[in-house]
Order: structure tokens, then C-alpha cells, then sequence
């Protein structure tokens, strides 16, 4: 059928056979479109005006096939909540490879699209629900300036998906620069298939850093450079409140991407042990153990490189403890810049660390709203905040405005921190209101918040109600993986 532009180029396919399996889609009832992203469509040079609303239904469902595209569901392993597991694409589907008209490859998956040799005893399928929430968060991450998936449609499927209770099926279309992820390396490594590693390795550096092609190494420069850019995301969460709610090592992407939005939330009121998760009862993935997380997966990335980090057994677990004791130096050091972007600090000054953390606990002390706070240091409006009336943040805040005076212009740090500090982010009462309506047919309330986070940074008097947190009774706040 007609292509709508899609320029197909399948390099994952030819990779080693144990990598994937290929399959198609399985056909859905009667497919429905609910939204297309036709910004993000534009980007990737693909044009779906031409088709009717039905017609792009059978593609984003799956039922149509688009040509040059080559179906299959790849396979990876994750420790997930700490125990190793096989797994896969247990209920998504990669089409293929498209080349933009930039010469930049995208794989394009559907997720929700039916059983696979990794279903594990699952239906395949997803809801509505959860489909919409990855769609409407992982544009709010893009929009926030953090490297992530990005979602280019979601249909329901005319039939009903049984979890709790019976819930309107559903397939997202899902953009990456890849889906390789360290649980894609965990499996190859327990495969204990050296020849595949090595491929894989090759390839993960062609596709993301081919600047490190000549290294003298490329297990160890592959691994530098995965765990810089992880970093760099981790540290790009933690600035805009952010909790990914599902850290395995399956949802840890090589690109150093956002990957699988399940039980991901936003933080209100800061505290460090938030969680939002509905099966994260111990707080493994809360908002402050993301960093140590981010190490923990790391480490588990290093040992599936050990055959190709050195021959000796014993120096490759040097080499590897080594590299992995270097990620909480580089960590602090990337956490205390974006802080100091986040409170219009230019120069270097012997008080700042001090100030960040006397800032943290007057924050968690009165429950102040995280991205409320910083927002009122720009532009002092902050309606019934219990942090303002404490003595202590009143000296704090006039010592803060001494410390920016040692910029070399005041108006510098403000420029800065206006670039740092949303003023929207998707609040988690806005995002369910949202998806509650969705499910009753209302898209109104869902394309009015896909509106909001596109100018995440640009203040709007029209939309303040998107700068509350949420109430008092709505606090208690619970999310789900959705399979």
C-alpha cells in the first residue's frame, strides 16, 4: 500500500538469528484512530493527509502492512526489580527502519500488536489508557528538552483487553532512534555467544556513536559513552521532577533515550522517596535512588561486556569495576551544573553546594511544590505555599540573591534559569483527568494537555490551572505498568 513516505532500511534484521524473531502483527477487530502526531510526522518527512482516518486506523494498527517494512519482535533479557529475567517483545512489534529526510534513522514499533514468542504467557495486547499516558509523557519529556522515544499514533482496536477489569484495547506507534537496551546485550552475553556480542557491540556503535569506529576498544569506549549519556538523562529527570517508576535494565536504552513509560509520574511536593508506582513497594525506583539505580544498571551492562573488556576473566573484572567507580564523580559533577542552571548560578562560588542542599530540605520540610519553587524564584508569584512564611527560606532566599549578585549581570542567571525551570509540566491529576475522559470517548481534555506541554518553558496566564499540584485529596497517587 501506499507507503505515506516511509524509507525502510532493515539493518536489525540482519543481525545473528538469536536476536529477534520475525513475525507480523496480529490483525485487529475494527481499528479506530485517536490521535496522530502530525508535527513529529512532518519531522520524519512522512505525510498521512492523503489517507482517510480508517486508512491510517489500518496502519497504526497493524492490519496493513506498509511497504519495505520487515516485522519482527526482538529479544532481551532485564533484571527487573533486581531478578533476571528472560524476556522480549512480548507485545510489540518493530516494522523497520525509516531514514528521515535528514539521513537520521528511526525504528518504528507498534506496541499492543498481539502475541509473540515472548508474550510469556501474556495476551499481547494494551489498553487505552496506558497507550495515551506513553503518548502524552514522552512528548511532554521531548518538549522538556530530554532525549526520549516520541509517540506518533494510537488506535483502539474494537476489542477489550482483560486486566483488573475489561479495558478498550489499543496500539501505540512508537519512534526511537532504537529499541537496543541493555537487557538486548544481557541476552546475547547469557546466550554466552561471543561472536554475536561482538556484532552487537559493533552495531550499537555504528548506529549511535560511530565516532568511537577506530577505538582501540569499543566494548570499553561503547560502555563510556552509554553511561555519560545516562547520566546526562538521569540527571535531565531529576531537573524537571520526573520519576520513570520502572528502571530495569530492559528499559535502560543504548542511546540514552527515555524508553517505556509505565508507572511514570511527576513529583509535586519534593521528596526524595516519592514513588508513584503500584508495585514499587520498597522504593527501589523512587525519585532519589534513580541515580544509584542508573550505576546498578550500568554495573549489570559491564558484566555482559566482560568477554570483550580484556581475555584474562579477572582483568576484565578490574577494568570493569574501574570504569563503573568513575559514574559517581561524573554524576555529582553533571547534578551540581544542572542545579546551579536551575538557580542562575554563572560562576563558581564556595557556598553554592551549601545553598542546593539547605534549599532541599526547607523544599521537603514544608512540602514545597518542586517546580513551583524554582518558577517562584524567577518570577515571584508562588499562591499559598507554606515554604514562603518559613524564617529560614526567607534568609535563605535574600542569601540566594546576594550569591547571583557575584554573577557578572544578575539578569544572566534569570535568562539561565528560565531555560531550566518548566512552568508546565504534565501534573499527574491533569494527565488521569485526561486519560479518565479518554476512556469515556472524550479526547477534548487529552488534546488540550498535548497543547500545554509543547511550551513547557513560556509563561501563559491563561494556564494557570496547569501549575497546580494536585490537591490535597488526590495526593495519594498510583500508576500502573499497564500490561
Amino acid at each position: 500500500m501506499n507507503n505515506s513516505g516511509f524509507k525502510f532500511d532493515n539493518t536489525y534484521a540482519n543481525l545473528p538469528e538469536i536476536m529477534a524473531t520475525k513475525l507480523s502483527p496480529v490483525a485487529v477487530k475494527k481499528p479506530e484512530l485517536v490521535i496522530l502526531n502530525h508535527d513529529l510526522a512532518k519531522s520524519l518527512g512522512l505525510d498521512f493527509s492523503k489517507h482517510s482516518d480508517q486508512e491510517n486506523a489500518e496502519i497504526f494498527s497493524g492490519n496493513k502492512l506498509i511497504d519495505g517494512s520487515l516485522p519482527l519482535a526482538q529479544a532481551y533479557c532485564g533484571h527487573q526489580f533486581g531478578h533476571f529475567v528472560m524476556l522480549g517483545d512480548g507485545r510489540a512489534i518493530l516494522l523497520g527502519e525509516h531514514i528521515d529526510p535528514k539521513n537520521q534513522r528511526w525504528d518504528i514499533q507498534l506496541k499492543g500488536s498481539g502475541k509473540t514468542p515472548y508474550s510469556r504467557g501474556g495476551d499481547g495486547r494494551a489498553a487505552l489508557g496506558p497507550m495515551l499516558r506513553e503518548y502524552i509523557i514522552s512528548e511532554a519529556i521531548h518538549f522538556l528538552n530530554i532525549p526520549t522515544t516520541r509517540s506518533l499514533a494510537v488506535v483502539t482496536t474494537g476489542e477489550d483487553v482483560l486486566r483488573e477489569t475489561k479495558l478498550k484495547g489499543a496500539v501505540l506507534t512508537r519512534i526511537a532512534s532504537s529499541h537496543l537496551r541493555v537487557g538486548t546485550f544481557q541476552y546475547v552475553a547469557a546466550k554466552q555467544d561471543i561472536s554475536a556480542l561482538k556484532t552487537l557491540v559493533d552495531y550499537a556503535i555504528e548506529r549511535h556513536y560511530p565516532e568511537l569506529l577506530q577505538a582501540q576498544n569499543k566494548a570499553i569506549a561503547l560502555f563510556k559513552s552509554v553511561m555519560k549519556r545516562q547520566i546526562e538523562l538521569i540527571v535531565n529527570w531529576m531537573r524537571v521532577s520526573f520519576i520513570h517508576g520502572v528502571m530495569n535494565t530492559d528499559n535502560m536504552s543504548i542511546s540514552g533515550e527515555s524508553i517505556d513509560y509505565g508507572p511514570c509520574a511527576f513529583m509535586d511536593h519534593y521528596d526524595t522517596k516519592t514513588v508513584f508506582s503500584s508495585i514499587d513497594h520498597y522504593g527501589r525506583y523512587a525519585y532519589g535512588s534513580q541515580p544509584i539505580i542508573g550505576q546498578w544498571n550500568l554495573a549489570r551492562f559491564a558484566e555482559s561486556l566482560f568477554p570483550l573488556l580484556d581475555e584474562d576473566e579477572k582483568k576484565s573484572e578490574g577494568i570493569a569495576n574501574d570504569l563503573i567507580k568513575e559514574y559517581e564523580e561524573l554524576f555529582a559533577d553533571k547534578f551540581h551544573v544542572m542545579m546551579k542552571n536551575k538557580l542562575g548560578m554563572i560562576s563558581d562560588e564556595d557556598q553554592d553546594k551549601q545553598m542546593m542542599s539547605d534549599l532541599f530540605k526547607l523544599m521537603h520540610k514544608n512540602q514545597a511544590d518542586y517546580t513551583n519553587t524554582f518558577r517562584y524564584l524567577i518570577n515571584g508569584k508562588f499562591p499559598q505555599e507554606k515554604l514562603l512564611n518559613d524564617p529560614d527560606f526567607i534568609i535563605w532566599e535574600a542569601e540566594w540573591k546576594k550569591r547571583l549578585s557575584k554573577n557578572q549581570k544578575s539578569e544572566d542567571g534569570y535568562q539561565l534559569m528560565m531555560k531550566h525551570n518548566p512552568l508546565f509540566i504534565p501534573r499527574n491529576h491533569k494527565v488521569e483527568e485526561a486519560l479518565s475522559a479518554a476512556d469515556d470517548g472524550d479526547i477534548s481534555k487529552f488534546l488540550s494537555l498535548c497543547e500545554v506541554i509543547k511550551k513547557p518553558y513560556t509563561e501563559d496566564v491563561n494556564l494557570e490551572e496547569f501549575t497546580k499540584p494536585a490537591p490535597a485529596s488526590d495526593r495519594v497517587y498510583k500508576t500502573y505498568c499497564g500490561t
